[in-house]
This record gives structure tokens, C-alpha cells and sequence, in this order.
């Protein structure tokens, strides 16, 4: 099997595992690390470190059976060049990587990273520009923040075929149904008692 191949079996596996995650811990500080560490999710979004402690973050998460997406745009010390998805895929030994910048989505595809782009859905120009960057840059998910908003999350899955993540002010119960209701696959959060909803 060539390596594209391998690629797009790895892919679908990381989309299906994400439809099984519903709810995605996110970490922000060592306390959320630890704590991400005891829950069910499978898949853990780090929003924090730096390039001196990124590597033990993601070793950590996979010592304890987690898929680390590394937030690339929020680690301490990388640029939003190449080279830093080559530090974090060979270096890091990162499952994949989430970012608002398409040129390095498409990158981390290249190599083999999963990979979620991440949107700030802030008026209509924001919104038409999911459509056109996932057609692109072809993101195994696409993350639209804030997660709070069930008619354009509705929009968004009705018309675009990427899974959607919805994260950012998830707070209960209510928001993640609303959320799955209006077609993401899942959610993604900070707060700790979401984890365990």
C-alpha cells in the first residue's frame, strides 16, 4: 500500500475516532493536563507550552493511551513556518496538529499529521471563508469557535462534508446537545466538568 493510501486509511480512522470522542478535553495549564489524564476522551487538544516542555506534554498524553493535537499557533517559541510541523511530527512525535493558518494544515497533511483547522466564526465573511479554505486545503476536521451558536453550526454541517468540531464557551449539558443537534460530531472544551458530561 503506497503512502497516500496509508494516509487516507489513517484519516478516516482519526475522523471516526473523533465521531466516537464526543467530547474532546482540551487543556490549557498542567492542571487540565493532569486532570485530561483520568477522563474517558481519547483525544486531548493541548493549547499550552512551550518548545522546551511540548515534547514531555505530548509523551505524557500518550503514555496514558491519548491522541495529542498539538495547537500549533499557541505553543511558546514555534513559528507558523514548516519547520515547526517538522519539529512537532519528528521531534515531538505529535499525532497531529490543530491551527488557524491553512499553509500549515496542508503541510502537516503532507506528512501524514492529522490535522484540524481551527475558524473564529465572527460575521458572514468568516463564514463564507470555511467553505473556500476547506476546499483547498482538505482538513480532516475543521473546529468552529464559539461553539455556542446552533444555526450557523447547522449552515456549516448542512454544506460542507469535513467533520465539525464545535468549541469555545461550551459550558453544559444543553451546549453540547445543541451543538451535536445542529450536526457536529463533537465538541471541544477547557472546562472540566464538561469532560465528564
Amino acid at each position: 500500500m503506497n503512502r497516500f493510501a496509508q494516509n487516507g486509511l489513517a484519516r478516516r480512522g482519526f475522523a471516526r475516532q473523533v465521531e466516537d470522542c464526543t467530547i474532546i478535553t482540551a487543556v490549557k495549564d498542567e492542571t487540565g493536563l493532569e486532570k485530561c489524564l483520568s477522563v474517558e476522551s481519547t483525544i486531548v487538544f493541548v493549547l499550552f507550552g512551550d518548545i522546551c516542555t511540548i515534547g514531555e506534554i505530548v509523551k505524557k498524553l500518550h503514555n496514558h493511551g491519548k491522541t495529542a493535537i498539538v495547537h500549533i499557533d499557541l505553543i511558546n517559541g514555534l513559528s507558523l513556518k514548516e519547520v515547526s510541523v517538522d519539529y512537532l511530527k519528528n521531534e515531538v512525535c505529535a499525532d497531529g496538529i490543530i491551527s488557524t493558518k491553512p499553509g500549515l494544515i496542508k503541510y502537516a497533511k503532507e506528512l501524514g499529521l492529522y490535522t484540524v483547522l481551527r475558524f473564529f466564526v465572527i460575521d458572514s465573511m468568516a463564514l463564507s471563508n470555511i467553505y473556500k479554505q476547506c476546499n483547498q486545503v482538505h482538513p480532516d476536521c475543521i473546529e468552529v469557535l464559539p461553539g455556542v451558536m446552533p444555526k450557523v453550526l447547522r449552515k456549516i454541517t448542512e454544506s460542507e462534508r469535513t467533520p465539525v468540531i464545535a468549541g469555545g464557551l461550551i459550558t453544559d449539558k444543553d451546549d453540547i446537545c445543541q451543538a451535536l443537534g445542529a450536526g457536529a460530531v463533537a465538541v471541544s472544551s477547557t472546562n472540566e466538568l464538561v469532560w465528564k458530561m
